[in-house]
């Protein structure tokens, strides 16, 4: 594994350590490129702002430093600097807008939230065996994957479906469909991997599998020693065989800030 752009910083409130902690251990690990796309900050029409993102106050921070560190290595890691952001149809402009406006040159899609309503976020992650909340989830995902910004669609499992398998199935087909259809791949997660979690989902890897979909790791790091995770990718490189997975070694980066320029 030489590439990995899924990265977070501090500055997401739920990661820890230094970014330049991060670059040193991806390089150690063989790393060649390496993305940091920490949560992308947004601010409601209410003016709140989740904890769980980068602050408003902190983005031009949060590029400008990753920027000096790009110059300081870059004869030993090619870096990228982008956000991990939600599709949320109702806000998706403006935080496209914010995210360019930062200075971000990707984006990776991560649906932790649906949209239901005005300002409330539903979490993906929450255990629910609603289909509207499970076909909300997909509608989002493959809508997000035609608007053409997102480099790949993180964790594209995190959706915690407790229902019907066949019901579960029959939505997540699309998810592979659009995948396909728009040549966006599918990110194996490692944090999900590295801490036991619901996913990846072993059903939904099948699926993938068959429908011959594209796939690229991420490491999800949130954390130093998690830039570089063998154990994890061992583990990964085990569903790759069992489901004859497709592995994009190098994922395409979508440059936003070009894509800006050339809509406007």
């Amino acid at each position: 594994m030489i590439a990995n752009y899924h990265t977070h910083t501090y500055r997401c409130h739920h990661a820890t350590g230094t970014e330049r902690g991060y670059i040193e251990t991806a390089i150690k690990g063989g790393i060649k490129y390496m993305g940091f796309s920490d949560h992308a900050p947004f601010a409601f029409p209410d003016g709140t702002e989740s904890n769980h993102r980068v602050y408003m106050a902190d983005r031009f921070s949060y590029v400008e430093f990753i920027s000096k560190l790009r110059e300081e290595y870059k004869d030993r890691i090619d870096i990228k600097i982008g956000f991990e952001m939600e599709y949320y149809p109702l806000y998706f402009k403006d935080m496209l807008k914010i995210a360019v406006d930062s200075g971000a040159e990707y984006l990776i899609m991560g649906q932790h939230s649906i949209k239901s309503e005005y300002v409330r976020e539903t979490f993906s992650s929450t255990p629910s065996d609603s289909e509207q909340k499970l076909e909300t989830y997909v509608n989002e995902v493959c809508e997000g994957m035609r608007t053409g910004v997102f480099s790949y669609v993180a964790h594209p499992d995190v959706i915690n479906f407790t229902g019907d398998r066949e019901i579960y199935l029959r939505h997540m087909r699309r998810i592979c469909e659009t995948s396909n259809e728009t040549g966006v791949p599918l990110e194996i997660n490692f944090l999900g991997i590295r801490d036991g979690r619901y996913y990846p989902t072993q059903d939904f890897w099948q699926l993938v599998g068959e429908m011959g979909c594209d796939v690229v790791y991420g490491f999800d790091a949130h954390e130093r020693r998690s830039a570089y995770d063998r154990e994890s990718i061992e583990k990964a490189e085990k569903m790759r065989e069992k489901y004859g997975l497709h592995i994009v070694e190098i994922p395409k980066i979508i440059d936003i800030q070009r894509l800006s320029t050339e809509n406007t």
